[in-house]
């Protein structure tokens, strides 16, 4: 059934009348007998009892009806969808995510969202996991990029990809050549670590309430980019996703090894919207671009 039958039966059955419904919609009441008669055979039922004052619909050509009618309704708005974003020309949008995500995903995301869209306009900000889940479910924040282990009921999850937790060190470190490390195995080694683990407050201090071992820090920070140069300098190796380090391992310069510790390993970094909101075009084809570009990229190794 395609889309000339579907508004064929639609007419005829709003107007309980083939001559009526052919004057409407511009053609030959032949044709539209004709496809209406083409698709009772198919099916193997009347759609219509015919009489000199017109047809009547039969209980069988109401479910049809009912079909095409969605079918249409769906049709009609994906068009309006389309349409929306061929012609869009301006729009903003709110952007929050991880610190990581600005050297890793994001620069790449804004230049290709930029060349293809170049009159909407973003913000875009960074916080932590928490914040940016809280930011987006309150619709202050309009797409989220972010850990998606903790759900909330108010934020839907667009896509996702696996971003387990590993070492970032140099290429020479004595655990490099590892192809996965515990927590123990670290244990000896100077780490760089964020702000919040000074309190406990961090995810790896999450994750890890249950196990009894050090971890020396000696630096705490907030900022990627330090974080990035003590471990250049071989004074630290830090607990990371590769996220913000992708540069620096595709040239060799780091080195990332997965943990092994399950509830690090099974992280995932993820697009998320509010759930009390519809994905109106701008946001779309914001998501598309960030879903394409997390199809070609592997964190897990």
């Amino acid at each position: 059934m395609h889309t000339v039958f579907l508004r064929y039966l639609d007419e005829v059955a709003r107007q309980g009348s083939i001559r009526k419904a052919a004057n409407l919609l511009k053609v030959s009441s032949t044709s539209v007998n004709r496809k209406i008669i083409n698709i009772e055979e198919m099916l193997g039922v009347r759609l219509f009892e015919r009489s000199p004052e017109g047809v009547e619909i039969t209980p069988a050509g109401k479910i049809v009806l009912e079909h095409c009618r969605k079918t249409l309704y769906d049709f009609d708005r994906i068009k309006t969808i389309i349409d929306d974003i061929r012609d869009l020309r301006t729009g903003h949008l709110n952007i929050q995510t991880l610190d990581s995500v600005t050297f890793g995903i994001l620069p790449e995301v804004l230049g290709q969202f930029s060349d293809k869209y170049p009159g909407i306009t973003l913000s875009v900000t960074t916080a932590q996991p928490d914040e940016i889940i809280q930011s987006v479910a309150s619709g202050v924040t309009d797409i989220g990029i972010s850990f998606t282990n903790d759900s909330h009921p108010d934020v839907r999850i667009f896509a996702e990809k696996a971003t387990p937790f590993g070492l970032i060190m140099r290429p020479d470190h004595p655990l490099a050549e590892r192809t996965s490390l515990t927590i123990d195995d670290i244990g000896g080694y100077p780490l760089v670590r964020t702000i919040e683990a000074r309190a406990g407050n961090s995810i790896l201090d999450q994750e890890m309430a249950s196990i009894a071992v050090h971890l020396p820090t000696h630096l705490f920070t907030n900022s990627l980019i330090v974080a990035k140069q003590g471990i250049l300098s071989n004074q630290v190796m830090g607990i990371y996703t590769k996220i913000g380090f992708m540069s620096e391992i595709e040239r060799g310069e780091l080195k990332f090894v997965k943990l092994s510790q399950k509830a690090l390993s099974e992280y995932k970094i993820g697009l998320f919207v509010s759930a009390s909101s519809s994905i109106d075009p701008v946001k779309r084809l914001f998501l598309g671009v960030v879903e394409k570009l997390f199809k070609t990229l592997n964190f897990d190794t």
